[in-house]
């Protein structure tokens, strides 16, 4: 499939729902349009029974195609199978029994470390970020979290973060040049977009790029992006962009 037959919102939604797997339970946050439609995808593909949880509280619900802008509106609860209230999911983290957390952040380093809280000094910060909120409780909690970032530059992906809001389990971080993999306490080069290059994606990082080998993300098939015309009709995957 060529590349122009596809755009990067499609190729990191494919990618994130490609992750995850049948029977999981799963959480989008708030302004997490990407990922809550990469979840629906799996569900209509691989993963059946994937449940999906998010803030209003609404566990799997039937349609997104009317989801609010926030992706947190109360159509996600009105079309659910039950509620479960966002205290639980905290709770259900924390016992160990959350398989993957969709955060997000503005800052990453070399070792995980996740920053959204200030840039520059903490006490006389050039900008100060919303903060880490659910975040601080779910990438040390949950069994893995991904986070998806729509912006891949040297001011993104640092050598050293300016402040760390939370570490973790953090699994992935999906790019709109690549798949970072946490392995051992330090990221990885998991994959590279048919889109980009190993250079590109050098000369967008602030940290040594690590890799055993170089390899290219599955690109979106004809089936997924059939599938994600239906389920996402008002394109919410590409609001970040």
């Amino acid at each position: 499939m060529k590349a122009t037959q596809y755009r990067i919102g499609d190729m990191m939604t494919c990618a994130i729902a490609n992750m995850l797997q049948d029977g999981e339970t799963v959480f989008h946050g708030v302004s997490s349009h990407l990922p809550m439609v990469a979840m629906a995808l799996a569900q209509n593909m691989h993963a059946p029974h994937l449940v999906h949880l998010n803030i209003p509280g609404g566990m799997n619900p039937s349609s997104i195609k009317k989801a609010a802008y926030s992706s947190a509106g109360s159509d996600l609860l009105a079309s659910a199978e039950a509620y479960f209230p966002l205290e639980q999911v905290f709770d259900l983290s924390m016992r160990g029994k959350l398989d993957v957390a969709f955060l997000g952040g503005v800052q990453f380093d070399l070792y995980g470390n996740v920053n959204a809280s200030v840039i520059g000094d903490y006490h006389q910060p050039k900008v100060r970020l919303p903060g880490g909120a659910g975040s601080a409780v779910l990438i040390p909690t949950a069994k893995k979290a991904i986070i998806w970032r729509t912006k891949h530059d040297k001011r993104t992906f640092v050598e050293k973060v300016d402040f760390v809001t939370t570490r973790g389990n953090l699994w992935k971080i999906v790019t709109p040049l690549c798949i970072f993999e946490n392995r051992g306490g330090k990221l990885h080069l998991d994959s590279i977009h048919p889109t980009s290059s190993l250079e590109e994606v050098k000369e967008n990082t602030g940290f040594e790029l690590l890799y055993d080998e170089v390899k290219y993300t599955q690109p979106p098939t004809e089936t997924e992006l059939s599938i994600l015309k239906k389920i996402d009709p008002f394109d919410y995957r590409s609001l970040e962009f």
